[in-house]
């Protein structure tokens, strides 16, 4: 059974001056469960602002923040550092990564540059020699060409001269002829062949 303030503090009295079973003294204020009236309410500071719980509060107080500084200390710290390390070394292993494929590329280029470069210089040698021989074949085809041409050219003249002195050979022989058919169709006789020789040499030009 639990008894109030104000129950502890009446009850000397209601035991003195209770006289009989269920008569109760005026101003005696008790219940058979030792509750007090609601009117009734116990006075004092809100816990928290009460002085006397001071010392208690700050004892807590120094066991949360140690508890606290403890965990932030062992887990929370070590592991925060250990996600930053873990991300510090990894950035730098992609900076690293990423380094060394620059200077791959870089070296890539370069080669490639290099190579274009001699491929250029070589394409250049090859048209030059291309050039010079196909000036040279062309030349050389030039040469064997005027020389064939001016073989049959030769040839050509000289036919040309048989056939002229063939011709100026049977000049003669066709004017004899044609001088005796003219003097038979003319006199009716036939002329001696030396006359009609020395007939055409007089009406031939002399030759300077």
């Amino acid at each position: 059974m639990f008894v109030t303030s104000a129950f502890a503090q009446t009850a000397p009295e209601a035991t003195e001056t209770h006289e009989a079973p269920g008569a109760a003294p005026a101003g005696v204020v008790h219940t058979e469960t030792g509750v007090a009236h609601e009117g009734a309410h116990a006075t004092g500071p809100f816990p928290p602002f009460d002085a006397s719980t001071y010392p208690s509060q700050l004892l807590w107080l120094v066991i949360t923040f140690g508890l606290f500084y403890l965990l932030m200390q062992k887990v929370l710290v070590p592991r925060v550092g250990g996600i930053l390390e873990q991300r510090h070394d990894r950035i730098a292993q992609d900076l690293d990564e990423a380094s060394r494929l620059k200077a791959e590329a870089d070296a890539a280029v370069e080669t490639y540059e290099k190579e274009l470069a001699e491929a250029r210089s070589k394409a250049n040698v090859i048209g030059e020699t291309a050039r010079e021989a196909a000036k040279s074949k062309a030349a050389t085809d030039r040469a064997a060409i005027e020389t064939e041409l001016a073989q049959k050219l030769a040839t050509a003249e000289a036919r040309i001269g048989e056939i002229k002195s063939q011709a100026f050979a049977q000049v003669g022989t066709i004017a004899e002829e044609t001088a005796a058919a003219i003097v038979d169709q003319l006199i009716g006789a036939k002329a001696s062949a030396d006359d009609i020789k020395a007939a055409i040499a007089a009406s031939s030009p002399k030759e300077a």
